[in-house]
């Protein structure tokens, strides 16, 4: 019984290793004869076929050229509002946030201990005045009798010092009444710039007091026109230095680097000194602001454009390709041919990408890259084959002989030259 136990399982062993032979003979045969018939459609005439590709004519036109940086917005005055008088702050003219002009009244501070003491000065100035008016009336009196001798010379100098005494005093009171005068107007706040309010550090009915302590009232930045500070490479200073002078220089502002300039200005200051720890230079450029599209502390970019070049080779920037020694462009060269151009990249603009050199205007740069694109091969340009359809299609019956033909074997004919 054992023995045919044994015997049965060598049996079915010996069935399931001569099935996976006979498997792997048949996938072996199969792949063999792929890649015959692989290699035997490579050889033939439909091996080579053309690809479809969509290119674009390098174009030339004129072109800024310009330096770009990252800048800081900033007021061009910032004013803290300090109380130079203590006191209770009695009334606030203004909502924090508002703009205010200069002169405008913006805190008011309890007035009546500073009126009173102007009033206490003014009495105390026309009291002095009384005085002096008696005294110079005296010294009037006593000249004459000087000179007839009635009076001693002591007595009439007396008189004359008196009356001096008492100019000195009137002068002095007119002093403090001045000074009186400075304290009570300073407990009226004024806005000393015009621009846009901060938030308020205190509020009506607190006791403030004078300039020099504490944090201040309200803040004033002015926001029309305003500044933006940016920092440039020092290598790039001659350039800045060079065109300075130049009526085409001038200096974009663009919140969003994508969307376009929101203020234009002029180079108002460069800086005495380049910033040993990071090598830059600042600069700064005054803009107009009046719908206050900027603000104080915000980043922004900043396009310095030094020229225009006016014949510039532009290409789409999806046309550029890195490589290791460098960018390059795949271009449609004579009879469609592909081929690889080096090219030289001045500068980017957008989604535009001048070319310094490596090609000219009206090259055909190719913009979508198939896997499958090598140097040599022949291409179809997409757009251009469309269009040439539509044109021929456009003629209708009335086209020449043999259009129709070249319609319908367009696809079997080979690559539409652009």
């Amino acid at each position: 019984m054992k023995r045919l136990i044994m015997v049965l399982v060598f049996a079915v062993i010996a069935a399931a290793v001569a099935g996976g032979y006979w498997y792997w003979q048949q996938s072996s045969g199969a792949g063999a004869s792929g890649a015959e018939k692989g290699k035997k459609g490579k050889g033939g005439k439909g091996g080579g076929a053309t690809l479809t590709v969509k290119a674009v004519r390098a174009v030339t036109k004129p072109m800024p050229v310009m330096i770009e940086a990252v800048g800081t917005v900033e007021p061009e005055q910032s004013v803290q509002v300090r109380a130079q008088v203590s006191g209770v702050l009695q009334n606030i003219s203004f909502k924090e946030g508002d703009k205010v002009k200069a002169g405008q009244l913006l805190f008011q501070i309890d007035p009546r201990t500073f009126q009173s003491q102007y009033n206490q000065a003014v009495a105390a100035l026309a009291r002095d005045r009384a005085q002096l008016e008696n005294a110079r009336a005296q010294q009037q009196r006593l000249e004459p009798l000087l000179k007839r001798e009635f009076i001693t010379q002591q007595e009439y100098d007396v008189a004359v010092t008196s009356a001096k005494s008492l100019e000195a005093t009137v002068q002095s009171g007119q002093a403090m009444v001045e000074q009186a005068r400075i304290q009570l107007d300073y407990s009226r706040i004024v806005a000393p710039i015009s621009g846009r309010t901060g938030q308020l550090a205190v509020r009506a009915g607190n006791l403030v007091n004078a300039a020099g302590s504490g944090v201040p009232l309200v803040t004033i930045n002015s926001t029309d026109p305003i500044l933006v500070g940016f920092s440039i490479p020092e290598r790039q200073l001659e350039d800045i230095r060079r065109y300075q002078n130049e009526k085409d220089m001038r200096i974009e502002i663009l919140p969003d680097r994508a969307g376009g300039a929101v203020a234009t200005g002029k180079l108002v200051f460069v800086d005495n000194t380049v910033t040993p720890q990071t090598g830059t230079v600042l600069l700064k450029t005054r803009v107009e602001n009046t719908k206050e599209l900027i603000w104080p502390g915000q980043f922004v970019n900043v396009r310095v454009v030094l020229t225009i070049e006016p014949e510039a080779v532009v290409v789409p920037e999806v046309a550029v390709q890195p490589g290791q020694e460098g960018p390059f462009v795949y271009l449609v060269g004579a009879e469609d041919k592909v081929e690889i151009r080096p090219v030289k990249v001045s500068r980017q603009l957008g989604n535009e990408i001048v070319i310094a050199s490596g090609i000219a205007g009206g090259d055909q740069v190719i913009t979508e890259i198939p896997q499958a694109l090598r140097p040599g091969a022949t291409v179809r340009i997409a757009d251009a084959t469309a269009e040439g359809g539509e044109k021929r299609k456009g003629k209708g019956k009335g086209g020449k002989k043999g259009e129709g033909k070249g319609d319908s074997e367009g696809g079997k004919t080979g690559a539409a030259k652009p």
